[in-house]
């Protein structure tokens, strides 16, 4: 986990101020109960919140046109999400935890409290979609990427960032299906990643992709 050194750290005995943001009434009826049983958190409104719990919902489609929703969020954010594939987009639309819909319990005290400490937190089951495991054998360090991205292929993972396929990647861009999936594959290459998720994650970690 990192920290925001800009953040200060609250005493952990203060209640933590949470607001939720969900448009499923159900979900949001389990979450507040959840969080009234768990105690020392209280439930707000707006911009009194110290954190978020945000729902990314459960409609790709859907889930995609609200990370404009996210970025504009004025506090940090721990958002729930039903699909591994939703990871990177709102990890890169600035999210500081993400957690499994189906998967929310009692930890998710740990993991408002530690975000708004200033840390990064995620879902354990989630982690291993951003590092693949490696073979037990593989001892030896390979140089990460074969390149620097053309400008083109920025924008290409910063459009993989977001989630969208490589049909809309080229909708988006005007041009063709198997242009776009060359420029992937080329993305893949240079950051050294086996997975789209990987090339978005490198591509965070090397300050290429805007939040």
């Amino acid at each position: 986990m990192t920290r925001n050194p800009a953040l200060p750290i609250a005493t952990i005995s203060d209640p933590i101020k949470v607001a939720l943001l969900t448009e499923d009434p159900l979900l949001r009826a389990g979450l507040s109960s959840l969080l009234a049983q768990l105690g020392s958190i209280d439930v707000v409104e707006g911009d009194s919140a110290e954190v978020a719990l945000w729902d990314a919902g459960v409609d790709a489609q859907k889930t995609l046109g609200k990370m404009s929703e996210l970025r504009s969020l004025p506090m940090p954010v721990v958002a729930v999400v039903g699909d591994t594939a939703h990871v990177a987009p709102v990890l890169a639309a600035g999210a500081r935890g993400v957690v499994l819909r189906d998967q929310v319990g009692p930890g998710i005290h740990a993991a408002l409290a530690a975000v708004r400490s200033g840390l990064t937190v995620m879902d354990t089951a989630l982690a291993t979609t951003l590092v693949p495991n490696q073979p037990a054998h593989h001892t030896s360090k390979e140089p990460k990427g074969r390149g620097e991205l053309t400008e083109r292929e920025r924008q290409v993972v910063q459009l993989l960032a977001e989630g969208l396929s490589n049909k809309l990647i080229a909708d988006r861009l005007g041009i063709s299906d198997h242009t776009a999936k060359f420029h992937v594959n080329g993305v893949m290459m240079k950051l050294g990643a086996s997975t789209r998720t990987e090339a978005v994650v490198e591509a965070m970690r090397r300050g290429l992709i805007k939040l």
